[in-house]
């Protein structure tokens, strides 16, 4: 484990800590209506790092009141597109000006290192503000030629009141990939971050304030998923509801949004192929293959957790993405150091380390890690697993964690199959040379986004969701905007 001396947390989150946490309802940090709390841990230590309301139905109902009266009659509903694009592109600009706060919020609370929180969660979630800013003004219909003397047009409309159920892996950039389409359709919005990690989320909500966002245009309670998060996505007077999370909960979210019928988009699980060719830069595929498994610690939905090797160099694949795990500093996020944090919470630990050890009983062999690191935090060793078959759990299950099962293949139509031999549909890699048989590949492939010789790559601009049970939907991208709107058709007889 990394051991160098923790960076200074700065006073302003030193402060933002000790401070006891409140819900944000129309405009107003307010107690939970129970007077409950719970803690905000620390998971490099296991210790308490915040006090957070903890909100539940009644404060999950005046939130959903507060966006309706916000959405209908207050000051959002009257206000011009280009406005509101403003106000979001100030949310993006005070991101920016506040980036090493927010950077060591998320490695407090979610436990990735701070020199990745600096560079990836803070940077994309104000490009994210920033790229949904200019959409505001872009939401069009268009003109139909039907037949008779009729002025046939369509409306794009805000869809109205949506509860936002965010994880805990990227808490800042999920709880923007939410809020961009949202906001900039005119939606209002009630969000519920994680119980893990709700920090980043409350701050943002001070700055979308200190932005300018109309009273009841935002509003965030915190809680617990089984008490806040199902009561949102039950409430009769929600619109639509947006979930990023396990699979099995996204099940849970469907049934309860029935009441209503109010409209659903999903991000969900993933066990996503990453395959290589013999013909493959191996330099580049063995360290493409190492970030695609081991960047956030495996906490990535996308995350390249199967990968497939062409059998001609296997082990030369295996060896170098050992090799990088063995150079992974494992340690607390805010050691200067650390290239890899700890999980996110007890629970998460759990999950991963039994995974492993029923890896290991199946009969599958660590190349390198396969164990837990220190006695106090999360911290698990980033691990590469061989003689792994199609039928073994750590094959067949979503783990989340640094946890790769590397194996052989002889052709590409072999390949296929077995890539798409799984219940999920989110992301895929290849590495190879030669550029059709990438694309070849690439279209037989069941996955939302397939990355060619990358792994990895977001931007704003690019739709990111899955197929199969991996979700309904897109995140980010123009798709995103029009799951946040209905379309109106409008007919005129003009003789």
């Amino acid at each position: 484990m990394a051991t160098a001396t923790p960076l200074q947390v700065h006073n302003v989150v030193t402060e933002f800590l000790a401070t006891p946490r409140k819900l944000l309802i129309d405009g107003k940090w307010v107690q939970a209506h129970s007077g409950k709390t719970f803690n905000s841990i620390d998971p490099a230590t296991g210790e308490v790092l915040a006090r957070v309301a903890e909100g539940d139905k009644a404060d999950i109902d005046l939130a959903v009141k507060a966006a309706r009266r916000a959405f209908e009659s207050g000051p959002w509903a009257k206000m011009s597109a280009s406005e509101r694009g403003r106000i979001i592109w100030k949310i993006g600009d005070l991101l920016q000006e506040n980036l090493e706060e927010f950077a060591e919020l998320e490695t407090l609370d979610n436990g990735k290192p701070l020199s990745v929180a600096r560079v990836a969660d803070v940077p994309l979630a104000a490009d994210l503000f920033h790229y949904m800013a200019g959409w505001a003004t872009k939401i069009e219909g268009s003109t139909i030629p039907i037949a008779g003397p009729f002025l046939a047009y369509t409306r794009r409309e805000p869809i109205g009141v949506v509860g936002q159920i965010i994880p805990w892996n990227f808490p800042l950039l999920m709880a923007a990939w939410k809020l961009g389409p949202a906001l900039a359709t005119g939606c209002t919005v009630v969000l519920k971050p994680a119980e893990q990690t709700p920090l980043s989320a409350l701050r943002l909500g001070e700055l979308a304030l200190e932005a300018g966002l109309p009273p009841g245009v935002l509003n965030i309670v915190t809680g617990f998923g089984e008490t806040a998060g199902a009561a949102l996505a039950a409430h009769p007077d929600v619109d639509k509801i947006a979930f990023t999370g396990s699979t099995e909960v996204g099940k849970l979210i469907v049934q309860a949004a029935a009441g209503n019928l109010k409209k659903v988009t999903l991000e969900l699980g993933g066990k996503s192929p990453n395959i290589v060719f013999d013909d493959a830069d191996l330099k580049q595929a063995t360290a493409g293959a190492a970030n695609a498994i081991f960047f956030n610690h495996g906490q990535c939905c996308c995350a390249g957790s199967r990968l497939f090797v062409e059998d001609k160099i296997f082990d030369k694949v295996v060896e170098g993405v050992s090799e990088s795990a063995k150079k992974i500093k494992v340690g607390p996020g805010m050691n200067a150091d650390t290239t890899m944090g700890p999980l996110v919470s007890e629970e998460q630990f759990n999950r991963v380390r039994g995974y492993m050890e029923a890896g290991l009983n199946e009969g599958a062999k660590a190349v390198v890690g396969g164990k837990t690191v220190g006695n106090r935090g999360y911290f698990v060793e980033p691990t590469v697993l061989v003689n792994t078959k199609p039928t073994m759990k750590v094959v067949r299950e979503e783990i989340f964690g640094p946890v790769v099962t590397a194996m052989p293949f002889k052709s590409i139509d072999e390949i296929a199959a077995e890539a798409n031999n799984t219940s999920y549909g989110l992301a895929a890699g290849i590495w190879t040379k030669d550029i059709a048989k990438a694309h070849s590949l690439a279209n037989k492939l069941k996955a939302g986004t397939v990355w060619i010789n990358c792994y990895n790559v977001f931007d704003a601009a690019m739709p990111f969701g899955g197929y199969k049970q991996s979700g309904w939907g897109r995140e980010m991208g123009k798709e995103a905007l029009e799951l946040y709107t209905e379309t109106k058709a409008v007919c005129v007889r003009i003789n």
